[in-house]
């Protein structure tokens, strides 16, 4: 008995020690848990934006990829070297570029004149700005129908006030921007700018 006693002093004794010890592992699997959610939701979101873009194209219409959601898909965004396509959204507010790329308020719609903005995180559908090279092709296909081809002239690192962006601009441009440095873990002023020139733009089912 006095040694079972003596046990129970001694994990009473450090029970005060492995609180804290137990605080700090359980905050550390909630980061964990945070930061691996943020990706898998993004991922899950471009599979419902998917869905409710193919509505929107067949009917014409703005189609909600969730009944309580605030924004819709407005385009379609895609990378043929890579490989890669992204949904984009309607406004990039930052409830909208949890979910996708948003197309900036104030900027034309791809192939329209101006310069077409289109803004999303560098840790999500963002990302792969790092692997676009001069040259490469991207196309963007809106709900209306209408598919227009760029090509990307190079890149460049600015501040976010002095990004040099004009949606006015003479042409028919495009600016894909997500914040600098790509690998970074925290807010910055800095933003990395792609842009692209225009290929052709057609019209669903025409020539």
């Amino acid at each position: 008995m006095s040694r079972i006693a003596s046990l129970q002093g001694a994990a009473r004794r450090r029970l005060p020690f492995l609180a804290p010890a137990a605080a700090v592992v359980a905050a550390g699997l909630a980061l964990c848990g945070q930061g691996l959610w943020i990706p898998a939701k993004a991922v899950l979101a471009q599979v419902l934006l998917e869905r409710a873009f193919a509505q929107s194209v067949a009917t014409g219409q703005p189609v909600k990829p969730w009944p309580w959601a605030d924004t819709w898909p407005v385009a379609r965004i895609t990378f043929p070297r890579l490989h890669r396509s992204v949904i984009v959204l309607n406004g990039a507010s930052g409830q909208a570029l949890a979910f996708g790329p948003g197309h900036v308020a104030g900027t034309p719609d791809a192939g329209d004149r101006g310069t077409a903005v289109y803004a999303a995180h560098r840790d999500t559908h963002f990302a792969l700005l790092g692997q676009v090279r001069p040259g490469d092709e991207v196309a963007v296909e809106r709900i209306d129908g209408r598919r227009s081809r760029f090509t990307v002239a190079g890149a460049q690192v600015v501040r976010w006030n002095a990004s040099g962006l004009d949606p006015h601009a003479p042409g028919r441009a495009l600016a894909l921007a997500t914040c600098w440095p790509l690998d970074a873990k925290t807010h910055g002023p800095m933003r990395y700018l792609v842009w692209a020139k225009p290929v052709e733009a057609i019209r669903s089912g025409n020539d």
